[in-house]
């Protein structure tokens, strides 16, 4: 399947409803599971939220998640604490290729019963469920946040928590400190302190009712649409002044790409700001907010304006080799200056674009979701579409409710 978009509209209007945030939902989940029966309004409509939620409710030996990582890493430390268990943990080929080795490593040192079925460091995972006794573990910080992020849930049913010692730079700090958030928020303590971070005895479970913010990274593609448009004002529900979300630091990269935000009680407006001189370059250190990425890099390529991105090397083992796949698909659009490094890409501006590009999406949501923006300045098409549903699955809809064209 094959959407071709495009729009004769350059003043963009309009007021999106934006799902719950995928990562606040995923951790609620877990911690759900792990805790007591709370409440969870706004929940996340992706698949990776679906998926976790039928692993959760399944008594199926083998689970699957599909192309769902966060599912994987989170899951895992679930069903190594559930004593008298035992399940496969498996999931599609480009899951089967992406690297568990440090998170159960780390599980093992707790005394965690996991087998790799396959090829030593990855999934599938035969998994024997036991009481977790250790409650000391260290681990390299500098590859994944979410490893992170599912030992502290883990520390909820470990008698006195868990400790954990984080070895080298921390790579996306704000979602550890959104998992601390999540956790003190049902009632348990959590201490970060530099590189250690401390989950302790229960205080006191007194939320019944825990409400999703609106996705911030989802709000993102509504950013590069505003920054590419004549003119725009857009409404976006359900965001917070003061998120958890590290990706609502979007809302200041953006001011400086001509993007203001006004922020109303429950919901945002962004606007074009025509009066602001665009820089000459833009570089960005995105080590703590990696999956601004595609879209920041999509934004300054259609806006001519040189890009230089770091703090990247989470992107080579997402759904697709990220950093590969931008420098594939703007060589396609014509745009042929641009350098890619392990953690990093760079290209000049100014580089004019071709018309009516068919644009590979890798099986990945968000290689989608940021290049469908550049339909506001050039005609596009965006081969496998639906591969949107992983995190945004209204996308197309609000596309075309903001006047977008797509056949």
């Amino acid at each position: 399947m094959i959407y071709h978009l495009s729009t004769k509209n350059n003043n963009i209007k309009g007021s999106i409803e934006i799902g719950g945030s995928k990562s606040e939902s995923n951790r609620l989940l877990i911690l759900r599971a792990y805790t007591y029966d709370f409440k969870i309004e706004n929940l996340s409509e992706s698949d990776d939220t679906k998926t976790l939620i039928n692993a959760l409710t399944s008594n199926d030996e083998i689970i699957d998640v599909h192309h769902a990582g966060t599912a994987m890493r989170f899951l895992l430390s679930y069903f190594v604490s559930k004593p008298n268990s035992e399940v496969i943990l498996t999931g599609s080929d480009r899951m089967k290729s992406r690297p568990i080795r440090v998170l159960v490593n780390a599980l093992r040192d707790l005394g965690a019963n996991i087998e790799y079925k396959n090829k030593d460091g990855y999934p599938p995972l035969k998994i024997i469920g036991k009481k977790i006794l250790k409650n000391e573990v260290s681990l390299p910080a500098d590859v994944s946040s979410q490893y992170v992020s599912s030992l502290m849930m883990l520390g909820l049913i470990i008698e006195n928590g868990i400790k954990l010692k984080l070895e080298g730079i921390i790579t996306s700090k704000p979602y550890i400190l959104m998992t601390k958030e999540l956790i003190q928020k049902i009632g348990y303590n959590v201490t970060v302190d530099q590189n250690y971070i401390q989950v302790s005895d229960i205080n006191k479970c007194s939320e019944k009712t825990i409400i999703v913010e609106s996705d911030w990274s989802s709000a993102s593609y509504f950013y590069s649409i505003a920054a590419f448009s004549h003119d725009a004002e857009i409404t976006l529900k359900s965001f917070n002044k003061d998120s958890i979300q590290g990706d609502s630091i979007v809302s200041k990269i953006y001011k400086k790409l001509g993007v203001d935000t006004i922020y109303m009680k429950d919901y945002i407006i962004i606007k074009k700001n025509k009066n602001v001189d665009l820089p000459k370059k833009v570089k960005l250190d995105l080590s703590d907010t990696p999956d601004l990425a595609q879209t920041i890099a999509v934004s300054c390529l259609g806006l001519g304006i040189e890009c230089e991105l770091t703090g990247l090397h989470t992107l080579k083992i997402k759904e697709t080799d990220r950093l590969e796949a931008l420098k594939k698909e703007f060589n396609k659009l014509g745009a042929n200056q641009v350098k890619t490094f392990n953690n990093s890409i760079y290209f000049k501006g100014d580089q004019q674009l071709s018309n009516n590009i068919k644009i590979s999406t890798y099986q990945d949501h968000r290689m989608a979701l940021s290049f469908a923006t550049l339909a506001v300045i050039i005609d596009i098409s965006i081969e496998s579409p639906n591969v949107v549903s992983k995190s945004f699955p209204s996308f197309w809809q609000n596309l075309k409710a903001l006047g977008f064209k797509i056949n």
